[in-house]
């Protein structure tokens, strides 16, 4: 059973999901040389970009690559599960590499419900196939 807590937050993440796949069905409709940093082109992240902005280029290039089912309950376990994967790796990287020890702490809560919630969409999609 989900939490009220987990309830809001599966709302929050749905419609960062939403917002995210709006802006990526927007930037396909723009050209290449209108928006040069969102092009094909610049999948890819810099040699040498920064740790957060790898991890956020991978996360989309996953999203986009995601052929929906049409089934809408199992898009969005799908889609939330990888949006929940991407702030795995985000706090990830602020344990290896922040400096405050608030912020560290916020990434272990996160890591710590983020996998929990992970686990219940990967329970729902196996009984869900």
């Amino acid at each position: 059973m989900i939490s009220k807590q987990s309830s809001r937050r599966l709302a929050l993440g749905a419609s960062a999901a939403v917002l995210c796949l709006a802006a990526n069905a927007a930037q396909a409709q723009q050209s290449s040389a209108t928006m040069p940093a969102m092009s094909a082109s610049a999948a890819r992240p810099e040699k040498g970009g920064d740790a957060f902005s790898r991890s956020m280029m991978n996360g989309m290039q996953k999203m986009q690559a995601m052929k929906p089912s049409g089934d809408t309950d199992k898009d969005f376990a799908m889609m939330m599960r990888m949006h929940h994967q991407q702030a795995l790796d985000m706090a990830q990287i602020e344990l290896s590499q922040g400096k405050s020890g608030e912020m560290k702490a916020m990434a272990r809560k996160i890591i710590s419900a983020q996998k929990r919630e992970i686990a219940e969409f990967d329970s729902w999609v196996k009984k869900h196939p």
